[in-house]
């Protein structure tokens, strides 16, 4: 036998389950024997390079199973919100956006607990940028804040009707706010100066850098195609995957057009197939059912508590059009990414995934992602259907946005109902985990960490309210084997890799990460950081090369 290029010893392995080996060998791309110290030393050449983990934890390489690439990327080369939590922070960024000579300032990443009633006004927005047009995405990507200028330019007037799946906040007095949620957003945003190739090309390989310093090499883009200030990632991804610029593993979903109806499936399935002639590895499409809970735009079975006039959210596509759309899609042998929020939208998602399933029998495995509310009645239909709850952790904890924002919302009942994962699991359900960055941290530590605890990381700066230290809803906590197999295998499962990634075995790619130190409580996850990922065999990032800052 070959000696192998590379051995790793002394390692707390997790396969993704916790291991008795302690070792692997790796030649070329792949793992070639997992052993014991004594095994895979013995396997070593003179020229094999040695890691010694010293008792840390080696996992297979992170998977996110819902994310934004290239969104995350821009917001880090550009007027990124998240990195600040106040608005003396967001000012002082906006104002320096405003002094480059840009025709307009776009920007994203505020939490609406920052301002006072929990959302912004074009009036702030004026003071900061009064010359040309601004718009500022929400952290969430469901909110855009735009100024007096962008309104005028978009012809949006006090008397504009809100578009369908969308709305057009307003004040007492009937007055357009500033605020633009969901599909309303694109009225000014489909106005934007279009992206420059070049500038998109270095975003994607922007995130990328990063996302692999935090140890993750595999992801799922959870839309291809255009939204509010999101361009469309597609051709970035076809000419960095063909260049060869990018090395992570991505697949990803088409975006379903909110306004389309079952007529655009010829069209969907066209350009499927375009995608995959290209290079890209689409499996699924991605269909948005609801906005969020925080919007009063979350679809839900029970009125919003304490809204006047009653509200239950909308629907984006009407539940019977979903089910033909969905049993479509099924039956070319694709699988639908959901965004399913509220209770009613959740139900509506599995509604839809019943009627293919009556339709055309077994097919593919579908997906609901975000899942802040699941009826009771509905948990068990997760397993019953073959449905995997798609979980973003991070957001299982009382921050104060949550706090402050959406449980007065929800109303102390369905407060209980609030991210059900250990509900879910109890039930069968299949999980993965994903971050929906730049919605979010895309770092899977800090997600793990929360999945376990139901409390936010230590360094968290969107979580420094005493609530956010205490366990929202103790019982829905997941062990960490059940979290870390959701960030690796099961992101693998759904996203049709798992032969080959996902799992530390003989034959399978040498996607790792080596932590600083080893899992034993749920609290460790807090406590250790990325060593090295290796990508194939190869590292792709190293700590001792250029560190790591934990979350961003």
């Amino acid at each position: 036998m070959t000696a192998p290029e590379l051995v790793i010893t002394g390692a707390q392995l997790w396969d993704p389950a916790p291991s008795a080996a302690t070792a692997v060998a790796i030649a070329g791309d792949r793992i070639t024997v997992v052993g014991s110290d004594a095994t895979i030393s013995a396997l070593a050449g003179p020229l094999t390079v040695r890691l010694d983990a010293a008792g840390a934890a080696v996992l297979p390489g992170f998977h996110d199973a819902h994310i934004h690439a290239l969104a995350g990327g821009l917001a880090l080369l550009g007027c990124d919100l998240e990195t600040e939590h106040s608005l003396a922070g967001y000012a002082r960024l906006i104002r320096a956006a405003a002094a480059e000579p840009t025709p307009w300032v776009v920007g994203s990443g505020w939490f609406g607990d920052v301002f006072p009633g929990g959302l912004p006004t074009r009036e702030l927005l004026d003071e900061l940028v009064p010359d040309r047009p601004a718009v500022l995405t929400s952290h969430d990507a469901h909110g855009v804040w735009v100024n007096t200028a962008a309104l005028e330019l978009a012809g949006l007037t006090d008397a504009t009707p809100d578009p369908p799946a969308g709305r057009i906040v307003r004040d007492a007095a009937g007055r357009a706010t500033g605020m633009l949620l969901d599909s309303a957003g694109e009225l000014v945003t489909r106005l934007a100066p279009p992206r420059a190739a070049a500038d998109m090309r270095r975003a994607l390989l922007a995130a990328q850098e990063l996302l692999f310093s935090l140890g993750i090499t595999s992801w799922h883009d959870a839309i291809l195609g255009e939204y509010l200030t999101l361009p469309d990632s597609l051709p970035s991804y076809r000419d960095t995957i063909a260049s060869g610029a990018l090395t992570a593993r991505v697949t990803g979903s088409l975006w379903w057009p909110p306004a389309a109806g079952p007529e655009y499936l010829p069209e969907i399935l066209a350009r499927v197939a375009a995608a995959r002639s290209a290079g890209v590895a689409v499996s699924s499409v991605k269909i948005m059912q609801d906005g969020i809970c925080e919007n009063c735009t979350a679809a839900l079975i029970e009125p919003y508590t304490g809204v006047s006039p009653e509200a239950r959210g909308d629907s984006v596509i009407a539940p019977s059009d979903l089910a033909e759309i969905v049993t479509g899609i099924d039956a070319a042998g694709l699988s639908v990414h959901f965004h399913g929020v509220g209770d009613r939208a959740v139900r509506e998602c599995l509604d839809a995934v019943a009627a293919a399933r009556a339709r055309n029998g077994a097919g593919a495995r579908h997906q609901i992602a975000h899942l802040d509310l699941v009826d009771p009645a509905d948990v068990l239909r997760f397993a019953e259907l073959g449905v995997t709850a798609n979980l973003q952790p991070l957001w299982a904890r009382n921050d104060q946005e949550i706090v402050e924002r959406k449980l007065p919302l929800l109303g102390p009942g369905r407060a209980t109902q609030h991210f059900p994962f250990g509900s879910l699991h109890r039930a069968g359900a299949h999980l993965a985990m994903g971050s929906d960055w730049p919605v979010t941290s895309p770092d899977p530590l800090w997600g793990l960490h929360t999945a376990c605890t139901r409390t936010a990381p230590a360094g968290d700066l969107h979580a420094r309210n005493a609530a956010a230290r205490v366990p929202a809803l103790p019982a829905e906590r997941l062990d960490p084997e059940t979290a870390i197999r959701a960030y690796t295998l099961g992101a693998a499962e759904i996203s049709g890799t798992a032969a080959h990634a996902g799992r530390i075995a003989a034959g399978a790619l040498a996607d790792l990460v080596l932590l600083t130190g080893p899992i034993g409580a749920p609290e460790a996850f807090d406590g250790v950081r990325v060593a090295r990922t290796l990508l194939g065999g190869a590292t792709v990032y190293a700590a001792d090369a250029r560190p790591a800052p934990p979350g961003r």
